[in-house]
């Protein structure tokens, strides 16, 4: 099994849990009818850190397979990042606050 197959493991960093967390199930819920792949993400729960809400986002194979399809033409432009799962976390962060939610993404250090 390759690490494109198990899906992208992703942390997400925000200040109002409660108005993140319906920000980005809408932002992917739109997502999945874009591109056709239900069910695809889930979110863990939520830690405060140093005034920050942290909580998983786990996208699954299916969703990230269709979102990397349909929107190869964006996700050429975070060619910069080597790491396949970095630019995904990027164009999420950019696809995130084209929908008015205001959070950081960040690949999921294995082991948190």
């Amino acid at each position: 099994m390759s690490a494109h197959d198990a899906g992208v493991s992703l942390e997400i960093a925000g200040h109002d849990y409660t108005g993140d967390k319906l920000a980005i199930k809408m932002a992917l819920s739109h997502m999945e009818s874009l591109v056709g792949a239900y069910n695809g993400y889930e979110i863990g729960p939520p830690s405060e850190r140093f005034g920050w809400t942290f909580f998983g986002l786990s996208i699954k194979p299916d969703l990230q397979a269709g979102i990397e399809s349909e929107f190869s033409d964006m996700l050429a432009k975070y060619q910069k990042e080597k790491d396949r799962s970095k630019r995904f976390a990027a164009f999420l962060s950019d696809y995130f606050a084209s929908r008015n939610c205001s959070v950081k993404v960040s690949v999921a250090v294995r082991g948190r």
